[in-house]
């Protein structure tokens, strides 16, 4: 049996992450604006804002789990981001471009971009001149053809992140998807209710700076300490080798393209074949 002291900690604890928990759905209710490429997290309502502010001050999450969306959270998702990145090039510099042949899995959107055209031949001045205008062309693009994506989910992602949620976690994204496109997304599929802030494509040259740009702004932010566990959840071989750039947990899931003796051989700390696999003490310790 356990002693007082022992079951008044539990209580405690349960207690910070009931609370946590509601914060978070209280901060991402409600319709907002898609984030522009320059936004972290997602606007909280205003009539919010002090009082999340002065609750998040003085309770930190335990926790920080980093997710993957393509392959990781969403599948199948359709030919709708693809072609944006077309149009995008299209739009802005008259290119006729196609993400055919090249490696996309892992890959930021900057460089797929930045493949696409030199691959049309276009010189190294215009894709730096051209990329800033292109990325916008592209987002406004996907903002206005992305399907709804509900039945897109991989197994198990709904679920686990309800259970994560209210254990009272910070749940936070590492994608090289644009940012927009990236929350629009996760908007259609159902699923930007569970996350807070998120490091996107064009915010680093590759993706262990996106990596190390999220652990930096939560615990900028104080919503982590500096001992809290961090875990990234992925499915390609770019996850696992951002996660140990970054010496934190890495969760590899066999649920995008990459085949799993692949994603074996890079030593990942957990190999799952799916997200209902996941265990809390995964995360956790």
């Amino acid at each position: 049996m356990r002693s007082h002291a022992e079951s008044a900690k539990l209580q405690v604890r349960a207690g910070s992450a009931c609370l946590r928990a509601r914060l978070c759905r209280a901060t991402t209710a409600g319709k907002v604006d898609a984030p522009t490429s320059a936004t972290w997290h997602q606007p909280t309502p205003p009539a919010r804002r002090v009082t999340a502010a002065i609750i998040c001050f003085r309770l930190a999450y335990p926790a920080l789990v980093l997710f993957d969306i393509d392959g990781t959270l969403v599948r199948r998702a359709g030919p709708h981001h693809r072609e944006a990145l077309v149009y995008g090039i299209r739009r802005i510099t008259g290119l006729e471009t196609t993400t055919d042949g090249i490696p996309v899995q892992g890959m930021l959107d900057p460089d797929i971009l930045t493949v696409m055209l030199r691959r049309a031949g276009a010189p190294r001045a215009l894709v730096k001149e051209s990329l800033p205008e292109i990325m916008r062309a592209a987002e406004r693009r996907y903002l206005r053809t992305c399907p709804v994506l509900h039945r897109k989910h991989c197994p198990g992602v709904e679920p686990l992140l309800d259970r994560l949620t209210r254990r009272g976690l910070l749940l936070g994204l590492v994608t090289g998807n644009l940012a927009r496109i990236g929350w629009r997304k996760l908007e259609r599929a159902g699923l930007r209710r569970y996350f807070r802030f998120g490091a996107f494509g064009e915010m680093a040259r590759t993706r262990a700076g996106l990596a190390r740009l999220a652990i930096r702004e939560a615990r900028r932010r104080g919503w982590i300490g500096a001992r809290a566990p961090v875990t990234l959840i992925g499915d390609a071989p770019a996850d696992i080798v951002a996660a140990r750039a970054n010496g934190i947990r890495i969760v590899a899931v066999k649920t995008g393209i990459t085949p799993p003796r692949e994603l074996l051989a890079l030593r990942p700390d957990v190999l799952i074949p799916n997200l209902r696999h996941l265990r809390l003490r995964m995360v956790e310790e």
